[in-house]
């Protein structure tokens, strides 16, 4: 059954680790990933931007695919559904669909509006036992059509809005999503710090967690980051491994082109990924 991510981020900020959310992207990322969460007893949160929505079919479909997957898998960890980078439109969408945890990016809206309509999203999943993720300053890079330049937040908005009782909050700190660039200036801890002064227990999340350097993610996570959102290193790992299966010849070879033994060893690539990533992180053995 779905959990909301509230439970499992307060646990991670309290014991100074953090909650791996790994963006899905068709059956065998979902697959891979639930059964690595599994295997290392870790809480896990399963993210959705609304372009991989689209191509999955919409919401309702990957909801009934998900807990179709906890039943038959056997999978006993905490697991979170969540809409990655969500529209206001979206994320009412996911909340009718089943979906257990949402986000509002609100933060191309100006303050006010950003105000008032997380207010709305926050008494909604109150209401229903849902989390909820809001944006302050927007995350750099691309991210299914939404571009940002890696914007440092205002700590004081960021109060602002963790005061309208959202569940966790992601704040811009010279992350980006994607690849970093050479000339990429690393992150703004000292943003992370007087962001977490601010806004005390509420759990950070720190997003683009691609790329950026294993002691950067360890200090994010001892300054209050208790949420990192991964995505493009799976796809990255997936893409690498599938690539050498083809160029080796191997889909010549007997029923090699099953796309069950075609994508098999991409499938160990994103399992590999999410493992190095919840050990970097600290959540395993936390469900």
């Amino acid at each position: 059954m779905l959990v909301s991510a509230k439970e499992m981020l307060q646990k991670a900020k309290k014991g100074k680790y953090a909650v791996g959310q790994f963006n899905i992207n068709n059956l065998e990322w979902t697959k891979a990933i639930l059964q690595t969460a599994q295997e290392l007893n870790s809480p896990v949160i399963l993210g959705v931007s609304e372009g991989a929505g689209k191509y999955m079919c919409g919401y309702t479909t990957i909801v009934g695919m998900v807990n179709g997957m906890i039943n038959e898998l056997g999978i006993t960890v905490p697991v979170a559904l969540h809409l990655d980078h969500g529209s206001y439109e979206h994320a009412k969408k996911c909340i009718e669909a089943g979906f257990s945890s949402v986000m509002f990016d609100g933060s191309h809206y100006p303050i006010e509006e950003n105000i008032e309509k997380t207010k709305e999203l926050v008494a909604l999943c109150d209401k229903l036992g849902l989390s909820i993720e809001a944006e302050v300053g927007s995350i750099g890079g691309e991210e299914d059509g939404v571009i940002g330049a890696g914007e440092v937040a205002d700590p004081k908005e960021c109060k602002m809005i963790a005061d309208l009782g959202v569940t966790m909050l992601a704040a811009g700190i010279g992350n980006i999503h994607g690849k970093y660039p050479e000339n990429w200036a690393g992150l703004s801890f000292d943003t992370l710090d007087a962001i977490q002064q601010l806004t005390g227990d509420m759990p950070l999340v720190l997003h683009g967690g691609t790329g950026i350097p294993a002691d950067m993610i360890k200090k994010a996570i001892s300054l209050g980051v208790s949420k990192i959102n991964v995505n493009t290193e799976c796809q990255l790992a997936f893409a690498d491994a599938t690539r050498k299966y083809i160029e080796a010849g191997k889909d010549l070879q007997g029923k090699g082109f099953d796309p069950r033994k075609l994508l098999a060893d991409g499938v160990q690539a994103i399992k590999d990924t999410v493992k190095e990533k919840m050990e970097l992180f600290g959540s395993v053995n936390k469900a």
